[in-house]
């Protein structure tokens, strides 16, 4: 079910991130990055007020948002406390993430961001003590040779992996987004999916809001102008259910991180496919390569997970 569950994430984060790009083009980034913590967190609401409030709306459901629904009881607090940490590192790769998208081709970012499982599961290896088979190593060596080609396919549309800051600004993304996926690991052991899912866009818009007022709106005539994008409240929808199918494969006891984060880096071809019919991209023909080669990395993912 966990493997469905990835899947099913994967797929919903390629039209996330088509609907990033779309709400990202002549924008600014901080503001729609906030409105997207807005929308997500009215889409949880029922469910934080839940919380709050104690009625048991959704207890013994799919959607129970009690903090260790189905876990050893602890502190309230200690579980806040463990989501205000997830809401910094999830933020933190978000914006790094949105200004890197706002300047390169969705079919370059796609695939860089398809090599963080590598860095999750050197993680998940040491700290969780998962192992990889055969097949499943297959798959991660064809990310790592995808990755390499990319970077040299890039060059032909100006785009200098050494010398280009906003590549950099997706690398970290990277970085901070294969931490966060350790990091999820960790808590979803103790803590429920609702519960993490609702509170984190809670706090993530709290801090969104006092980045923009310190960061942004004391400058924003000198940078690029706020306009509405009806593609913002869509990036909402679709990071929510993508996040929800993945908190809650991460929650099942079987499921492995660095599987389930191989899997959701699938999204590439969902995002791909976007990137050549909606913004007409160019330099196919060597992206493909690296797409096909993420592709059938997750088919041996997936063969050596069954």
């Amino acid at each position: 079910m966990w493997l469905l569950l990835a899947f099913i994430s994967a797929a919903l984060l390629g039209v996330y991130d088509a609907s990033k790009k779309a709400a990202l083009k002549d924008n600014a980034v901080l503001p729609v990055l906030l409105l997207n913590t807005v929308f997500s967190t009215l889409i949880f609401s029922p469910f934080i007020l839940d919380t709050v409030i104690g009625h048991g709306w959704f207890s013994e459901s799919a959607f129970d948002p009690s903090p260790y629904a189905g876990h050893n009881e602890g502190s309230l607090l200690h579980a806040h406390i463990l989501v205000i940490i997830k809401s910094l590192i999830v933020l933190s790769s978000w914006i790094f993430g949105y200004f890197g998208l706002k300047h390169l081709p969705i079919t370059i970012v796609g695939p860089i961001n398809a090599t963080r499982p590598v860095m999750v599961l050197v993680g998940a290896m040491l700290f969780f003590g998962e192992r990889l088979n055969w097949c499943q190593w297959t798959g991660v060596v064809m990310a790592v040779i995808s990755l390499f080609l990319l970077s040299r396919s890039s060059k032909k549309e100006s785009v200098d992996f050494t010398h280009n800051k906003w590549i950099f600004f997706v690398a970290l993304a990277a970085v901070i987004g294969a931490v966060s996926g350790l990091y999820d690991k960790f808590i979803m052991t103790e803590l429920s999916p609702m519960f993490v899912q609702g509170w984190y866009n809670f706090y993530q818009m709290i801090l969104m809001a006092v980045i923009i007022a310190i960061l942004w709106y004391p400058h924003r005539k000198n940078t690029t102008p706020f306009h509405w994008s009806w593609a913002i409240p869509l990036i909402s929808i679709f990071i929510s259910a993508a996040d929800f199918a993945y908190l809650t494969a991460l929650n099942q006891p079987d499921s492995m991180i660095s599987v389930i984060s191989l899997i959701r880096r699938g999204s590439v071809i969902v995002s791909f496919i976007c990137g050549v019919l909606i913004f007409h991209e160019k330099n196919l023909k060597a992206k493909a390569l690296d797409l096909v080669l993420i592709l059938t990395g997750m088919i041996f993912i997936w063969l050596g997970s069954r």
